[in-house]
């Protein structure tokens, strides 16, 4: 019978929100500590993943190399990963994680886009590590259609996927579906990733645990991208609310987030533009494009981003959302420094980079 597992990613996903800034030390220190709090799988690394700052993602404190020594060296028992976007990552970069011993490692491709994870599947599964094939903007696609996708992972060599919320506006009625649909399809386990846009984050990962998920993933204090994800503290204690074998010591886990992590958080409270993109499922990685657009016209960013969404919520086309903002009217005072703009970084959906 298998364990089900949460995946703390502080490391990763909540260095976003520090412009990946978390040095080796940080990494090394974090992971011990996570380890002896009960957490057996701890993701790290630049927040896009591997090769990130070399393909200008971002510049991080560390290189990827510098992480995986740091991670390795840290821990005894729990099995650190590192997240893998196709032609942002090289698949030399695997090369690099095995030498490192790296345990799992997971890789991101657009749900429409999954044939572009074969090669990095086939050479992870080469050196015999545990491989997730993450779907991200997993809602775009139908359930149906995802479980079709699940089969091509599956017959790369995957060992799981990932149902991923990447605009957090899913709800656990939508996380059941895609469930339901996999399960029609395959026996292969299953993770989930959430983002806390409309605050159902906790929601949807007790919901995705309850339905049999492998692994669910957390940030202390929800530290992460856009509004971030599912906060550790919150889910370990949901979880042993409902009875659920947890094995995470809760009270040395409050006080790891208390110390380490809510120094980092910024306390503008819920932003417009992070709710308004889990409403319209819009991936928050465009929002320099919004903004350079918003600008350009005067325009409120939210209407942009609610008719841009009704054409395309997988990519964004610069040219063609100019169109759409002309048509949009003008606001003479416009003011966009109240957004917040400055807090969306990485950019791992620009095309013109991969």
């Amino acid at each position: 019978m298998k364990k089900h597992n949460i995946m703390e990613i502080t490391l990763r996903d909540g260095s976003y929100v520090i412009n990946f800034s978390f040095t080796s030390a940080d990494t090394a220190f974090v992971c011990k500590e996570l380890e002896e709090i009960g957490f057996e799988y701890i993701e790290i690394g630049h927040g896009v993943g591997l090769n990130a700052t070399n393909k200008g993602y971002g510049q991080a404190a560390a290189t990827d190399e510098e992480h995986m020594v740091a991670a390795e060296g840290a821990l005894r028992k729990a099995k650190y990963g590192m997240f893998c976007i196709p032609g942002i990552a090289r698949l030399e970069d695997i090369d690099l994680a095995a030498k490192h011993n790296m345990g799992f490692i997971r890789i991101g491709t657009n749900v429409t886009e999954v044939q572009k994870s074969e090669e990095f599947i086939k050479r992870a599964k080469d050196y015999g590590m545990f491989v997730a094939a993450n779907y991200m903007k997993s809602y775009v696609s139908s359930p149906e259609q995802f479980a079709q996708n699940v089969l091509l992972s599956e017959k790369y060599g995957a060992d799981m996927v990932y149902i991923v919320d990447s605009a957090g506006g899913m709800f656990p009625s939508d996380v059941r579906r895609y469930f339901e649909s996999i399960r029609k399809a395959s026996n292969i386990d299953i993770g989930f990733h959430g983002h806390d846009n409309l605050g159902m984050s906790i929601s949807n990962s007790v919901e995705a645990f309850e339905l049999g998920a492998l692994f669910v993933d957390s940030s202390m204090q929800g530290l992460g991208r856009s509004s971030g994800n599912a906060c550790s503290e919150v889910l370990v204690a949901a979880l042993k609310k409902r009875g659920h074998e947890i094995n995470v010591d809760l009270r040395r886990l409050f006080e790891l987030g208390q110390n380490f992590v809510q120094p980092l958080l910024s306390s503008n409270g819920k932003m417009p533009l992070d709710i308004i993109s889990g409403y319209s499922d819009f991936h928050s990685s465009y929002m320099p494009a919004i903004q350079k657009c918003s600008a350009k016209y005067r325009i409120d960013p939210i209407l942009l981003i609610l008719e841009w969404t009704k054409i395309d919520k997988v990519n964004l086309d610069q040219k063609l959302l100019e169109d759409v903002a002309q048509q949009i009217k003008k606001e003479e005072k416009i003011y966009l420094t109240k957004y917040g703009f400055e807090r969306y970084v990485g950019g791992e959906q620009d095309e013109r980079k991969i």
